[in-house]
């Protein structure tokens, strides 16, 4: 199943210098590739390894590629891991096409349901009533799409994906196993100790080109709809909270938890294990490092980190009484200022 360096550049383009029958049978990582698997470096910073790497093949930018070429093959483009995203897309797609569409007998499919052209539907999945399937998309086992859901065009849902009722997801969005979108949000009101449940009538709409990683799950809206913009990409186990607004393009690392009615704005990232706390607003292009708590609105672009740093227990419990305490010191501060500037003026 090995490929000509020159098909790969054929394809993808760059400048390929060194021999275009060079066969590559795989795409490897730099530390571990052999003769015939392809690699690449990003940056100026990993020159050295350039020399100790025993691939067949480099993918470097201009500013390397005096170094590769020395050493062997290597294909020069301005940006090397752009090119090798779009490698590993053009790769899985000669090697691991996709199956001819089939609808599975012991698929269950409403007689309401529109399904477009092209679409594969997987065994033991249900499509409900008035469902809309767009053009070639592929619907894997166990799948549930709710009752006047839809699915646009070209979309991949994996196995145990499930779409409550009335949710939108855009085209091509990939959604893996386990997501679940539309469940009900958060919300009861406290009556006499117990809780009554606020039933939430909202939906959840997804835009195009966003990807949801495995176990994720978005809450549908309390009366308005949670939205998803396009572009958005989530890692595996987050959860977005009822009416949550997350702007386009933006990403979100494994385990962050975005409570309800939070607005994020577009270009954001959010390091895995963070938090967002309810009602907060982050404006466009706010970076947010990983397990950092926000607490607070931020109308600025720009990264914010707020982790308390890991140490051994005896010294973090010294370090948590002094951050107790830091209230009280700087009241007392504060007054030693002031008992000084009176001092200053007598003088």
């Amino acid at each position: 199943m090995s490929r000509p360096l020159g098909a790969i550049v054929e394809a993808l383009g760059g400048q390929l210098l060194g021999d275009a029958r060079l066969s590559i049978e795989r795409l490897a990582p730099l530390a571990t590739a052999g003769g015939r698997e392809l690699s690449f470096v990003a940056q100026a910073r990993y020159a050295s390894q350039i020399q100790t790497t025993a691939a067949g093949a480099l993918i470097v930018p201009p500013a390397l590629q005096d170094a590769a070429s020395v050493r062997g093959a290597c294909i020069v483009t301005d940006d090397p891991y752009l090119y090798f995203a779009r490698l590993t897309q053009w790769w899985r797609a000669q090697h691991a096409p996709a199956d001819p569409p089939r609808i599975d007998p012991l698929a269950s499919i409403h007689s309401s349901a529109v399904i477009g052209a092209n679409v594969s539907v997987a065994a033991f999945a249900v499509i409900g009533e008035g469902v809309h399937v767009g053009a070639g998309s592929r619907i894997g086992s166990h799948c549930v799409l709710g009752r006047d859901s839809s699915v646009g065009v070209g979309a991949l849902l994996y196995a145990h994906v499930t779409i409550g009722e009335r949710c939108v997801v855009g085209q091509r969005c990939i959604l893996h196993p386990g997501v679940v979108i539309g469940a009900d949000g958060f919300g009861f009101a406290p009556h006499q100790g117990e809780w009554v449940k606020i039933e939430q009538l909202g939906a959840v709409r997804i835009g195009d080109d966003v990807e949801i990683g495995a176990n994720t799950c978005i809450d549908r809206g309390a009366l308005d709809d949670t939205v998803i913009g396009n572009g958005v990409k989530l890692d595996n186990l987050i959860q977005v909270g009822h009416n949550v607004h997350i702007g386009d393009h933006t990403a979100m690392a494994g385990c962050v938890g975005v409570a309800g009615t939070a607005t994020i704005g577009a270009h954001c990232t959010v390091g895995g294990g963070a938090i967002v706390l309810g009602h907060l607003t982050l404006a466009d292009r706010v970076n947010i490092s990983a397990a950092t708590v926000v607490t607070r609105s931020i109308h600025k672009p720009g990264l914010y980190t707020g982790m308390f740093p890991i140490d051994d227990n005896a010294s973090w419990e010294k370090n948590a009484v002094s951050l107790k305490q830091l209230n009280r010191l700087r009241e007392r501060v504060r007054a030693l200022e002031q008992r000084n500037d009176i001092d200053s003026n007598k003088n």
